[in-house]
């Protein structure tokens, strides 16, 4: 993390230039003391004194105060991971404290802004306050919108525009997602098909395959976010519920999706469960849930981002992804949530006396421990 470091500036243009500190301080007109204070950082010169100094060694003030207030990709990354297992060992309030001073000291670091923000909406669920909930959200939000309309990349604004809606959504404000999205889907050929085509006309077959095996690998994973969110409105359809639950699962076995990325598929069981709930069917929501508890209490631990043997070209482009292979929360979040998402959630009250319910229940509090 780098912040001002016009002490190391001084000390190492002093020496370039051969001088001593009270040369220094002869020139610039204070006390040797107070250079020597400058340069091991006990107290700042001045700022008229800035130009001066700068002059003097023929370099900019920028390049004097040396403060360049980003954040790389790697400090960010172990910045949000470190967080996240703060969440779960400390006090939520003193934890968004931290944050909020990183934010305040890094508040022109876009991507480390765009992590925040995410860092915000993946532990909301600690929170059981309403209006506490609701709040964060606000303030997760006031971050996007100003990585939207002030950052000048254009894949952290599309990120950031899309984390928008979704906090318009979980405020209870479609009109504002939708306003945010104009309404439409447009066309888009996918970049991985050209970018493919270019390396293998220029010869570069394995480049080819790995650019093409990320593009699939992503847009499986983002037919995980579309089918339960699909088969939710399919529920008073049951002939269309089932057919949309048939060729979920069938892609899921195809793609081995219980080992390559389980934590896309538990959220279809979780769905099919639900629906089959509305459709008064309690045997097929057991069975869903029963399919579920047997994927978050197997060895799946740590949750993190990998290929195999079909996606074996994926693991360079994986850690170069903001967080890494690592998921957004630390395990023991990411357990506990696994359990209260059917443990706690009221949808699930039906079923509260049923043994396989009980029986799934005590698995899942299980694997908290």
């Amino acid at each position: 993390m780098k912040e001002i470091n016009i002490a190391k500036v001084l000390v190492n243009k002093r020496k370039e230039k051969g001088i001593t500190q009270v040369e220094l301080a002869n020139y610039v007109g204070v006390s040797k003391a107070s250079v020597s204070k400058w340069e091991t950082g006990q107290s700042y010169p001045d700022i008229t004194f800035l130009p001066q100094l700068a002059a003097y060694f023929n370099i900019s003030v920028d390049e004097l105060i040396n403060y360049k207030p980003q954040m790389t990709k790697e400090d960010i990354r172990k910045l949000y991971q470190s967080l996240s297992d703060d969440f779960t060992s400390k006090p939520f309030d003193s934890v968004m404290e931290g944050c909020r001073e990183t934010i305040k000291k890094y508040y022109s670091c876009f991507p480390l802004l765009l992590q925040m923000g995410i860092l915000m909406i993946n532990h909301l669920e600690l929170l059981k306050d309403p209006q506490k909930s609701a709040s964060l959200t606000e303030e997760a939000r006031n971050l996007f919108t100003r990585i939207r309309e002030e950052c000048g990349d254009v894949s952290i604004i599309r990120q950031a525009l899309y984390m928008e809606a979704l906090c318009c959504l979980i405020s209870g404000d479609p009109h504002a997602a939708l306003e945010l999205l104009d309404g439409t889907v447009l066309p888009v050929l996918p970049p991985e098909s050209i970018l493919a085509s270019a390396y293998q006309m220029t010869g570069r077959t394995d480049e080819a395959k790995s650019v093409l095996q990320i593009g699939i690998f992503q847009n499986i994973v983002a037919l995980f976010n579309f089918f339960p969110a699909y088969l939710m409105l399919c529920v008073k359809d049951p002939g269309k519920f089932e057919e949309v639950l048939r060729r979920s699962l069938v892609v899921a076995e195809t793609f081995d999706m219980s080992h390559l990325h389980p934590g896309v598929l538990i959220g279809l069981y979780i769905s099919a469960a639900q629906g089959y709930i509305a459709q008064e069917n309690h045997d097929k929501a057991l069975e869903m849930l029963e399919k579920y508890t047997e994927i978050v209490t197997s060895d799946i631990y740590p949750l993190c981002l990998h290929g195999d043997a079909f996606f074996d070209l994926l693991d360079g482009w994986l850690a170069e992804l903001d967080l890494g292979t690592d998921l957004p929360r630390d395990e023991k979040t990411i357990r506990k949530s696994m359990c209260d998402a059917i443990v706690n959630h009221p949808a699930f009250l039906a079923l509260s006396g049923e043994q396989r319910f009980q029986s799934i229940a005590e698995q899942l509090q299980n694997n908290c421990k």
